[in-house]
């Protein structure tokens, strides 16, 4: 029998189609194989390092050194009593410990032995002198990658440190390794193909939080002493909520973004920013002191040159301060509500004033500014990110709504709308739109902002008590519940600075009232569960009390 000649060169076409698609497949898994091998060169590296330090300092007391605060360790360090490379090899053996426990540390930056040397002999002592630091996988670190969780950004080294990379090296500290990130940033977990899961360093069953969720694990687990990552919904503030430590995430602007890889690029409606994770508010407040420096105006002429400003932080003087149990949207869980409660009597009895603030319309916030702000072309520019990658379905629901043409998104948009009214929402602001639609988009956040600071001033607000998400979710699950960012988006929109501290944890009672959690949709996500200075006094206020409370 013969074969027809088209058919014959049909299939040749599909075997080979098949076979080149073969290769290119191999070829990224190779790549992978590569990079997790290089990751766990970067920890033998760092065992041995610290190894050798051990051996010929064997009197060093690193469990003393990790004990002290940031600004205590700063100053032992400045004057000279504490040496920098006893510093140094300490948090390198303890990020080695808590990257082994968690898989947060996706690389060993080993010029910081070189540079560690070099800060010995310097002359001028920044404030961050010989400090340690951790850097988030997408901010730009001199020779190494910044992945985003995506192979094709694998053996791509940056040709130069980020400004804030830079500013901090000016200022004495030492970048010592990079940690890990969800895949493309836009998630509150911490997974991705390349480094795989990160674990939260409190209980390995729960999530870190994300994107800054390495940065999360690492400092919450006494890894690092200060850590830095990125906010465009929540990613700094989710880690810090979910691993115990604290977070700032300032307004866009005030620390430069220059070398800072974002999620999606272009897009301004929902203000991104930059900024610091540690362990207590006065670390914070000493790394804003260090970065808000002439080198970083300098280096970046869009940052405001506005050094830090001592009278706010350090003043005395009552607050007058709104608060809020919940956003109308996500209802809060038994320990949010109970934190925001005990909270406000702590304040109160401090001789603060507490004025309630009632939040509107968080719905239309989340969806028609949020969702359709971060993706206006329909999802077109998230989707290219995923072009030749190996791996999508982590992204679920968000990753298919983008491929949907728009005719379809608003056909199932009016389906769902009786039943699934959230659902429906997030599909019609998924929809791509015309410049003339971008425009009148931004034009009504300027007009949300304006009405918001508005009802600011008419309650005289210094600052704003509000919840923040938690208890620490399982692993896997803020993939399932993408709504709970209502928490932390809104003050993205309003580019105001926020910060996260703790202050209480989670009792049994708590978890026995999560059991009857209904939610105000009873849909499926239900059912799963100004100024940075004032923002900082007010944190640091938040913290003492709290502290005081415990020790009570």
């Amino acid at each position: 029998m013969r074969v027809p000649l088209p058919a014959l060169l049909c299939g040749s076409a599909g075997l080979l189609l098949l076979l080149l698609r073969w290769r290119r497949r191999r070829g990224l898994w190779k790549k992978v194989r590569q990079a997790r091998q290089r990751q766990e060169r970067s920890l033998v590296q760092m065992q041995m390092a610290v190894q050798r330090f051990r051996e010929q300092h064997p009197s060093v007391s690193m469990v003393s050194i990790l004990s002290l605060p940031l600004p205590e360790l700063s100053k032992k360090l400045r004057d000279g009593s504490l040496p920098p490379e006893h510093v140094f090899y300490s948090y390198v053996g303890k990020a080695l410990q808590i990257a082994t426990e968690t898989n947060c540390i996706t690389e060993y930056l080993q010029e910081s032995e070189t540079q560690l040397r070099k800060a010995k002999l310097a002359g001028k002592l920044g404030l961050l002198y010989g400090v340690p630091v951790s850097i988030k996988d997408s901010i730009n670190c001199q020779g190494h990658d910044s992945t985003l969780g995506f192979i094709k950004n694998l053996n791509k080294p940056m040709a130069e440190d980020s400004v804030l990379v830079q500013v901090l090296r000016r200022q004495g500290a030492i970048p010592f390794v990079k940690t890990n990130v969800p895949q493309s940033l836009i998630s509150y977990d911490c997974k991705n193909l390349i480094f795989g899961q990160t674990f939260n360093p409190l209980l390995y069953t729960r999530s870190p939080g994300g994107s800054s969720g390495g940065e999360g694990a690492l400092v919450g687990g006494g890894g690092s002493i200060l850590g830095f990552g990125t906010d465009v919904g929540g990613s700094l503030r989710f880690p810090a909520a979910f691993c115990g430590i604290c977070a700032l995430k300032p307004t866009g602007n005030r620390l430069s973004k220059k070398g800072v890889i974002p999620s999606v690029l272009g897009q301004k409606a929902v203000v991104a920013a930059v900024g610091p994770m540690a362990k207590d508010v006065e670390s914070l407040a000493l790394c804003m002191r260090a970065l808000l420096c002439e080198d970083m105006f300098s280096l970046d002429s869009t940052v405001p040159p506005l050094p830090f400003n001592e009278e706010v932080y350090c003043s005395t003087q009552p607050l007058h301060i709104g608060y809020y149990e919940t956003d109308f949207f996500t209802m809060p869980s038994p320990a949010m509500r109970r934190a925001v409660r005990e909270m406000k009597k702590l304040l109160e009895d401090a001789g603060h004033t507490l004025v309630p603030f009632e939040l509107t319309n968080v719905d239309h916030v989340v969806f028609d500014f949020c969702i359709r702000g971060m993706f206006a072309d329909g999802g077109a520019s998230f989707l290219k990110k995923f072009k030749g990658e190996l791996e999508k379905s982590s992204m679920g629901l968000l990753f298919w709504l983008a491929k949907s043409p728009n005719w379809l998104k608003t056909v199932l948009s009016w389906i769902a709308k009786p039943f699934m009214p959230r659902f429906s929402s997030i599909l019609r602001s998924m929809r791509a739109n015309t410049v003339d639609e971008v425009w009148s988009l931004q034009h009504e956040i300027e007009e949300f902002c304006h009405q918001f600071i508005a009802q600011w001033k008419k309650l005289n607000l210094d600052v704003m008590l509000c919840p923040m998400l938690g208890p620490a979710l399982g692993i896997g699950y803020p993939g399932k519940l993408s709504v709970a960012v209502s928490y932390t988006m809104l003050y993205n929109i309003l580019d105001f600075p926020t910060g996260v501290v703790p202050v209480t944890l989670v009792t049994d009672e708590d978890e026995d009232e999560l059991k009857g959690y209904q939610g105000y949709f009873r849909d499926w996500w239900d059912r799963t569960l100004a100024k940075e200075e004032l923002c900082l006094r007010f944190m640091k206020e938040v913290e003492t009390l709290s502290q005081e409370k415990r020790a009570a």
